[in-house]
């Protein structure tokens, strides 16, 4: 079986299981697993506000879905966030609005393009963009690809929390293991080894450990991030 084989039958078996409603999802162990991990971190701090970027969501209330891979290709990534409330103790935050957004394998965005910031032009197309909303832990997943990388910047995932008016509790990023990133990026979908490291990226150069996930998994069945968002 060739590598693209590969992925596409791995993509199908992870929506086939991933793509069930949040309410189903919750019931499984795998999911609870995932919800004990990421809520049980010692640490409650603010997480870092950081730039929507030049590629924010343009109508992100239109992306409603947890699959957000469209028709991209790439090593498969499940994107699990938790929401938190600081000044309630850091208890899941349910019934708020988490929108993501990132990158391709070669460091193209959707909704965006003919510019100087990117040249091909994709601003009719919707691909690696979602919204959902948070369940009673406070919880999100995405069924994603592993984000590539582009000039100036190490690989990441925008993350924005807004209340049920669309007003926003936070923007802040998610950046990747280098050392996982690059295993990553010597496959054939992918440009190479990111030209920028985790700790000369203009956004993590003064916050990197509190942006960073925590990601399991390998490079032939895929990958699960982890992240904490406390607003």
């Amino acid at each position: 079986m060739n590598r693209k084989e590969f992925i596409k039958k791995g993509l199908i078996r992870a929506s086939a299981f991933f793509a069930l409603p949040a309410s189903l999802i919750a019931h499984t162990s795998c999911y609870n697993d995932t919800a004990t991990k990421i809520t049980n971190k010692e640490e409650c701090d603010l997480s870092p506000r950081e730039t929507a970027g030049p590629f924010p969501n343009r109508k992100p209330a239109e992306l409603v879905k947890a699959n957000i891979i469209s028709d991209r290709v790439g090593v498969p990534l499940l994107i699990n966030l938790q929401v938190l409330r600081k000044t309630d103790a850091c208890t899941p935050l349910a019934g708020v609005f988490v929108d993501v957004w990132h990158c391709d394998s070669k460091g193209e965005y959707s909704e965006y393009g003919n510019s100087r910031m990117q040249s091909k032009n994709n601003r009719e197309v919707h691909f690696l963009r979602g919204r959902q909303t948070t369940s009673s832990e406070g919880i999100v997943s995405f069924i994603s690809i592993y984000p590539g990388w582009y000039r100036g910047r190490a690989p990441h995932i925008h993350v924005e929390v807004k209340d049920q008016d669309e007003r926003s509790f936070m923007i802040t990023q998610v950046a990747f293991p280098e050392d996982i990133s690059n295993l990553v990026y010597k496959s054939s979908d992918y440009r190479g080894p990111q030209n920028v490291s985790n700790e000369r990226d203009g956004v993590f150069r003064n916050s990197l450990a509190a942006n960073m996930g925590e990601i399991n998994g390998n490079i032939e069945d895929g990958y699960t991030i982890n992240y904490k968002i406390v607003v």
